[in-house]
């Protein structure tokens, strides 16, 4: 009788996977509230990409989905999850996948949650949402996305600065929605919210 060695490789264990998720990419970056910590154990991250890149679900950097989009690294979902603060009393806009990561993270913290693909997301709307949350980085907020935000709403988005990219928040006054970089953190960018070019001689 033959023995041959089995040489397959050994199936990723994604909880562990998610365990060290938290405790060396979350927590030693300042991720801490132990509602964003809970979520993000709760949630398989394997599950929202493609099944070849699943066992790249936990990497500490942006997981390729196709057709130029991209899953964040945990850090990002985290790092908007803890911003965002989202309250059970908010109604959410989520620019972005409805169906993917962030979104399920998200919805079972607020009160409600709709989703709109990022080509759309500057549409005309009234401003009916507590809070945007923009899954991706951007160079503006168009006036159309801004205008579905309520007064005094929040917004947590990543923001493109000369080829930088930040976690960004602001809130809504007097008609006027003001973003405040914050930590820089590799964010995908949205190729939808580019800044217009301008002309130089």
């Amino acid at each position: 009788m033959t023995l041959t060695e089995d040489r397959s490789a050994p199936a990723t264990d994604f909880a562990a996977a998610r365990r060290a998720m938290i405790v060396s990419q979350l927590r030693t970056s300042g991720v801490n509230e132990p509602w964003v910590l809970e979520a993000m154990a709760n949630v398989p991250r394997e599950n929202f990409v493609p099944a070849e890149l699943r066992d790249a679900a936990y990497i500490d950097r942006a997981v390729p989905l196709g057709e130029g989009r991209f899953l964040g690294a945990p850090l990002v979902q985290g790092k908007m999850l803890q911003e965002a603060a989202p309250a059970q009393a908010d109604k959410v806009l989520l620019v972005g996948d409805g169906e993917g990561y962030l979104a399920t993270l998200l919805r079972p913290l607020v009160g409600s949650l709709d989703s709109v693909a990022p080509a759309a997301a500057g549409d005309a709307g009234a401003g009916e949402y507590d809070l945007i949350v923009v899954d991706g980085a951007i160079e503006v907020l168009p006036d159309g996305l801004s205008a579905r935000l309520a007064d005094g709403g929040r917004v947590v988005t990543g923001l493109v600065d000369r080829g930088v990219t930040r976690l960004a928040a602001g809130t809504k006054a007097g008609g006027v929605t003001s973003l405040l970089p914050l930590a820089e953190l590799g964010i995908p960018v949205l190729p939808e919210f580019a800044a217009p070019k301008r002309w130089s001689f």
